[in-house]
């Protein structure tokens, strides 16, 4: 069970450092994307590590726009190109970091072959309010001076935007994990209908629908499973803390964002010694992958 473990980065190189310790496996390997607006000198030391390659091309990564769906995009064709064999893509962000032993986690994974853990909600019934970012005008992928104004204007006196090949909105959470058939699916499919991708290129969060709608309205979906497999505060930009330490380890999740080591050590600490009493008590044989 080999898993390549796509990590969104633009901070916090020890935090990536410290969540790649934690997921090193004979059979992982991590393949960065580093915010083309961030200094991309202070991460480079983490190849290192040892099995880990930064993705290029870098693009930049802003609040809102295409750029995170694109970096993730990009993070496929990057890993697909190298012709390795891998089970499983786990896209996280610098933030991430696993609720489990990495064995375990890759146990999970062999246990569970071929699957999609996504979160998704169709758009219209499920997730309302999720329906103005499909339907509304955005320009915000690539900002420049009075898109915002422009996307208010198109919204008002133009027709709702309608995702071509008549697919079905779905959405939900930007993090999953899913198998690389699904990946190269998801690959294939964009570059036989560049129409969709450059529907998507003007939606808002773009990144919490495109890859729930193509592999809700593919061949694939009995593979679906909705669950990302992540623990996520509803509040975007609540730091977990040791606070949270009981709910994380009751959530049955394997990973969970965000956290930040400046407001809180602690929690990471927790974490790594609860791994460390589950690698403790695993049987021998569990380990061999």
């Amino acid at each position: 069970m080999r898993i390549a473990h796509l990590i969104l980065a633009h901070e916090a190189p020890e935090h990536v450092e410290r969540l790649i310790k934690r997921l090193q496996h004979p059979k992982a390997d991590f393949f960065i994307h580093i915010d083309l607006k961030a200094n991309i000198n202070p991460f480079l030391y983490l190849e290192n590590l040892g099995q880990v390659h930064f993705i290029r091309p870098r693009v930049s990564i802003f609040k809102d726009g295409f750029s995170s769906a694109e970096a993730i995009l990009n993070g496929f064709d990057y890993v697909l190109q190298t012709h390795k064999r891998y089970d499983y893509f786990n896209i996280l962000s610098g933030r991430d970091y696993p609720l489990k032993d990495v064995f375990e986690i890759h146990q999970f994974f062999k246990q569970n072959p071929g699957k999609i853990f996504m979160e998704s909600r169709v758009v219209d019934s499920e997730w309302k309010e999720g329906a103005d970012n499909i339907k509304k005008y955005y320009f915000g992928y690539n900002p420049f001076f009075g898109s915002k104004l422009l996307a208010g204007l198109a919204s008002t006196f133009l027709p709702a935007r309608k995702i071509p090949k008549n697919l079905k909105a779905y959405g939900g959470s930007a993090w999953f994990t899913i198998s690389s058939l699904h990946a190269n699916i998801i690959s294939d499919y964009l570059l036989d209908f560049p129409s969709v991708i450059n529907f998507f290129k003007k939606t808002r969060r773009s990144n919490e629908f495109i890859f729930q709608t193509l592999m809700k309205n593919s061949d694939y979906t009995t593979d679906f499973v909705d669950d990302n497999l992540r623990f996520i505060e509803s509040a975007p930009d609540k730091i977990l803390t040791i606070e949270d330490a009981e709910k994380l380890v009751n959530s049955g999740k394997l990973f969970a964002r965000k956290f930040d080591a400046k407001v809180d050590n602690k929690i990471l600490d927790y974490l790594d010694e609860q791994a460390a009493i589950a690698a403790q008590n695993r049987p021998v044989e569990e380990e061999e992958d």
